[in-house]
């Protein structure tokens, strides 16, 4: 999966995150360790979702939409006229609709759990985009604290250069007054 981690590489980094190399978590550790974090969790939690989540999931979809409240509504409805006003005498659940209620009744206590079942799945799916997130955070601190200290090392060696050209320019300049000749080069 991860790659060994460089011993300079991870002692940067610690130091970078204020820390001593020992106390780097784990997820740190692996961070550190690989050139890019390039893990799809949804497609990790897809391919480990067995049948019965993924049919929770389109359950509680298919449960919480416009589409099932209208359909439920528009079913609920037919019901009603049908054993109030079409059947009358001969209803097969005339009013108070005793077997309606007990028929929602299973379909609520069948749903609950399905729907709780998706919010659970969908909660662990949060937790693993979080530490997702986490990784990649940390992968994008540590590559910019790197860059940090790559453009302050090449700030450093063209600030030393350009002291070192302005010094040759001092001592030109110095030898040149001491001859007596003047800097353009005119007597």
């Amino acid at each position: 999966m991860s790659t060994p981690t460089n011993p300079d590489r991870l002692e940067r980094a610690a130091r970078w995150l204020g820390r001593q190399t020992h106390d780097l978590d784990a997820v740190a550790r692996r961070v550190i360790g690989r050139q890019a974090v390039v893990d799809d969790p949804n497609r990790r939690l897809a391919d480990q979702s067995t049948f019965g989540e993924r049919l929770a999931d389109q359950v509680a979809s298919f449960g919480g939409s416009w589409k099932f409240i209208l359909l439920f509504g528009a079913a609920l409805l037919i019901w009603v006229v049908l054993n109030s006003e079409v059947l009358g005498k001969t209803a097969f659940d005339p009013y108070p609709y005793i077997f309606l209620n007990l028929m929602l009744s299973m379909l609520a206590a069948i749903q609950a759990p399905v729907i709780m079942m998706s919010q659970n799945r969908q909660a662990m799916k949060d937790r693993q985009m979080a530490s997702y997130d986490y990784e990649v955070n940390l992968k994008a601190e540590l590559e910019i604290m790197s860059l940090h200290e790559k453009v302050d090392v090449v700030s450093h060696d063209t600030l030393l250069q350009i002291l070192q050209q302005q010094q040759r320019q001092i001592d030109l300049l110095t030898e040149l007054v001491a001859r007596g000749t003047p800097p353009n080069g005119t007597a």
